[in-house]
């Protein structure tokens, strides 16, 4: 019996949610009439269970093990009443407002969850008392410590959109209705005419700077008709402010001459502690301090560092140490000066939208990071302190009217403690991705469900641990090292074939049919900096180990000058978030990035490109084309980087080879490949399914938990054996040999009788694989029985541009490179290549041993 249903697509992107599947396992998808109740996922990875005495979730039965957010459902209901009624208690202005976002005939509808975001904000600050009553949302406090020195909670409300539901038109119609009310009603308090955007990074920032009024016509006020042409004047009296959370962190104060701040001590010492690295060269990257030996010695005699704690390697040499910093920054008259600018003056009671507001949570003393080797873990930490307490300054010495958070995954990281992965506490209003799905306003993201080994759970679904089960312990390399690059790719290369095989017939389809000149794009977010050159390289430069056979997805190669893949190493993602980077190669990456997936320049009204802020003087002075750099773009390979506002709608495959620690990280990740590529509606009002092919991203709402059979075996006592000193002249030792050396005369001959069997195991290393978009059932987990068709990927498209010449010859030059690598070889390259390639072919066309279909079944053959 078939299970499947028809489409994940139910209701129209414009109108409420109407419908939803409800999946048990086991049994058939229910089609339900209503919205989808808003319900959060406990991870399995955490030790203790979350604290439900808030009355913001509470247990539910018929979703269990899930969690309702009963806060989020009990306003969505206020929310619909309210609006039902007309909206009673809302001033002239928001009427108006609400009346011209849903007018009928609006040539740029926009989506029911963008409206539901705005209306929960308006609800809160202007219903009528009655609505309100009963409604406690839980403040973001600050800890004891900061409260003695002065900090106050401001308020918070957090609205959940999923990635591609447009949480930038959600801000600017915020920004609007704050600015329109104060300057319509300059006494109320419940408005503001300043509006400061708070971002991750400067690519976010540039981009949002469509939310300044300033810009007139080429706002999103008047691009996505928010604001009716007569009202602009009026909402350009207010300001928007857009920035990155990095300026937030304190500088140190300017002083004449050449003097530093720190020698002739201007400004307030602040005192930190902090772990530095010794290195061969001065660095930061990502939240962590690189110091050369010689350098961490002129600081400490200066007494500009006083070390704490060392700590050394087992010879003795210097790894790192806990120093304490005394370094003197701006005071916090002069902050607030450089953050707000002399244009907003001494205004207060300020709105705050934070972008991505996942960022932005607070750090208790007492919380501690668990064994995790990521690269990136001090920098998150240092993003969300500077993030948080810029905005306490703000709300301590200006006001903070209130601050509305905007985010796909608004939940506390894995790394801050015993709440890991919970949504926060003040969250109001909720898309949630699932809803997104059903409403058609992203990609379905195919997840790997089934393949030939017959596994419960796919290998592929989560890369990095099938991998790390397959390697030996050597390749792992131990608890506190990270595994070697290429074992990873050793195992990694088989499931990347299979996704590749399917990206370039993809891309030929996509070249044939001449609609869209953009390449698809394909993404691998790595590790660490050494698994992802060891990748590029495999991939963009054909280079690779002699165990490692060659990328055959020319699609992905660089040539001739022709720059197709990219590699963004987490220093140079941390300078271009900051808007640091240095060296004129890592400006020009930001622009790549910046534009990849996207054929031209916006457009001024006489036809003239318009470059971003100093593109046109980089590119001359590299002599590159003016065009957008990542026009051409095909494939990128990351560390830790575009996690989240990269919008590329042109991302139709991903592989994830890194652990993901949480949810949070699976679904920033997916979101990069849920943009959609188009938004044609069909005849029914809805959108069409596109979908987005993924790999080793474990993205499931509660994880699947470990198979109690599959237990690690037990562990056997090893014994050292050892001469005792009064037997020692009786000890008898082994060498260790590394090789041999091998006269060939004239020809190589293979006695393929004395080789050992090579089993091609479809058990083993899945050839197929079964792929499904992720409608999860009512437990949280992916489910095979619908909505949509199983999509069967397999090898054939990687396959079929293989002639069988290519594979005797790739075989005869492994081999070749690889006894020539060896050093102890006497026979000539020239003479070993075409043996090698004789026996190859001779192998393959029958005279050995082929036995079983290699197609599709198990298989031996000799070596």
């Amino acid at each position: 019996m078939s299970y499947e249903v028809s489409t994940p697509i139910l209701n129209s992107p414009f109108e409420t949610p109407s419908q939803y599947w409800f999946l048990q396992e086991g049994e058939a998808a229910q089609l339900r009439t209503g919205r989808r109740p808003s319900i959060v996922y406990p991870p399995r990875d955490t030790d203790c269970n979350w604290n439900l005495s808030d009355g913001v979730l509470k247990p539910a039965k018929e979703f269990a093990p899930g969690l309702e957010m009963a806060l989020v459902n009990q306003i969505r209901e206020e929310v619909k009443e309210w609006r039902l009624q007309g909206y009673p208690g809302t001033t002239r202005t928001t009427f108006d407002l609400l009346q011209y976002w849903q007018r009928e005939g609006r040539e740029k509808r926009l989506f029911y969850a963008q409206l539901e975001a705005a209306e929960t904000i308006l609800f809160l600050k202007e219903a009528r008392a009655d609505f309100l009553q009963g409604l406690s949302i839980p403040s973001d406090e600050p800890t004891e410590q900061q409260k003695l020195d002065g900090i106050k909670a401001f308020i918070r409300y957090c609205c959940k959109l999923a990635t591609g539901s447009g949480k930038t038109t959600v801000m600017a119609m915020l920004a609007a209705w704050s600015i329109l009310n104060k300057v319509d009603h300059r006494n109320d308090a419940r408005f503001s005419d300043v509006v400061l955007v708070v971002c991750p990074n400067v690519t976010i920032r540039d981009r949002l700077t469509e939310l300044d009024p300033d810009r007139g016509e080429a706002s999103l006020y008047r691009t996505r008709d928010l604001v009716p042409a007569t009202l602009m004047d009026k909402l350009r009296q207010g300001r928007v402010l857009v920035t990155n959370w990095h300026v937030f962190e304190k500088r140190s104060p300017q002083t004449a001459g050449d003097v530093s701040a720190r020698v002739s001590k201007v400004g307030v010492p602040v005192h930190t502690e902090e772990r530095i690295q010794i290195s061969s060269k001065n660095e930061t990257a990502r939240g962590k301090r690189y110091l050369t030996r010689e350098s961490l010695d002129i600081q400490i005699a200066h007494g500009m560092l006083s070390v704490l704690e060392e700590k050394r390697d087992k010879q003795g040499n210097l790894e790192s140490v806990k120093v304490e910093a005394t370094r003197y920054v701006e005071s916090d008259t002069a902050w607030i000066q450089r953050i707000l600018g002399r244009e907003v003056g001494g205004k207060q009671n300020i709105l705050i939208l934070n972008d991505e507001a996942h960022h932005a949570y607070r750090i208790r003393p007492e919380e501690k990071d668990g064994d995790d080797e990521e690269e990136d873990t001090e920098y998150l930490k240092q993003e969300a302190t500077i993030w948080v307490e810029g905005l306490d300054l703000i709300h301590k010495h200006r006001g903070i009217n209130f601050c509305v958070d905007l985010s796909a995954t608004p939940y506390y990281l894995s790394r801050v403690g015993r709440e890991a992965n919970k949504p926060f506490p003040w969250i109001v209003s909720d898309f949630s991705l699932m809803d997104a799905i059903e409403s058609g306003l992203v990609k379905v993201p195919q997840l790997a469900v089934r393949d030939t080994t017959g596994h419960e759970i796919s290998g592929y679904f989560n890369i990095w641990k099938w991998v790390m089960e397959k390697m030996t312990p050597a390749e792992r390399g131990g608890k506190k090292s990270s595994p070697k690059p290429d074992a990873v790719l050793k195992y990694a290369q088989h499931p990347i074939a299979i996704l590749g095989g399917y990206w370039e017939q993809l891309r030929l389809e996509w070249e044939q049919s001449g609609n869209d000149p953009r390449p698809p794009v394909f993404i691998l977010v790595c590790k660490n900096t050494a698994i992802a050159k060891v990748i590029h390289e495999w991939m963009a430069e054909g280079k690779h180990s002699s165990t490692i056979s060659p990328c055959k997805i020319e699609g992905f190669r660089n040539r001739d000058g022709q720059i197709n893949t990219i590699r963004v190493d987490s220093k140079v993602a941390h300078d271009m978030e900051s808007g640091a980077s240095a060296s004129d190669e890592s400006k020009w990456m930001r622009y790549t990035l910046d534009t990849v997936g996207k054929t031209d320049w916006t457009r001024d009204k006489q036809g003239s490109p318009i470059y971003p802020d100093g593109f046109a003087e980089l590119a001359a002075k590299l002599d590159r084309p003016l065009h957008p750099p990542g026009r051409d773009i095909r494939c990128i390979v990351s560390v830790g980087m575009l996690t989240e506002g990269w919008d590329c709608n042109t991302v139709t495959h991903i592989i994830g080879l890194r652990p993901f620690m949480s949810q949070l990280l699976c679904e920033q990740v997916v979101g990069r490949g849920l943009r959609r590529a188009s938004y044609e509606l069909t005849d029914e009002g809805r959108f069409s399914e596109e979908v987005a092919k993924v790999f080793g991203v474990p993205f499931e709402i509660i994880p699947y938990k470990a198979n109690p059979n599959n237990a690690a075996p037990k562990k056997e006592k090893r014994h050292r054996i050892y001469a005792v000193p009064d037997k020692a002249k009786y000890e008898i030792r082994f060498p260790r040999v590394e090789g041999y050396t091998q006269a060939i005369r004239n020809r190589v001959t293979v006695d393929w009788d004395a080789l050992p069997t090579l089993i091609l195991d479809p058990l083993a290393i899945a050839p197929e694989v079964q792929m499904k978009g992720t409608v999860p059932n009512n437990q949280g987990r992916p489910s095979l029985l619908g909505p949509g068709r199983l999509e069967s990927v397999d090898l054939n498209p990687f396959r079929k541009d293989l002639r069988f010449q290519e594979l005797v010859f790739d075989i005869a030059g492994a081999l070749t490179k690889s006894y020539v690598a060896s050093g102890s070889y006497l026979a000539p390259p020239h003479v070993l290549f075409p043996s090698g390639g004789d026996n190859a072919a001779t192998r393959q066309t029958g005279s050995g041993r082929w036995r079983g279909d290699l197609a599709g079944k198990k298989g031996v053959f000799g070596v």
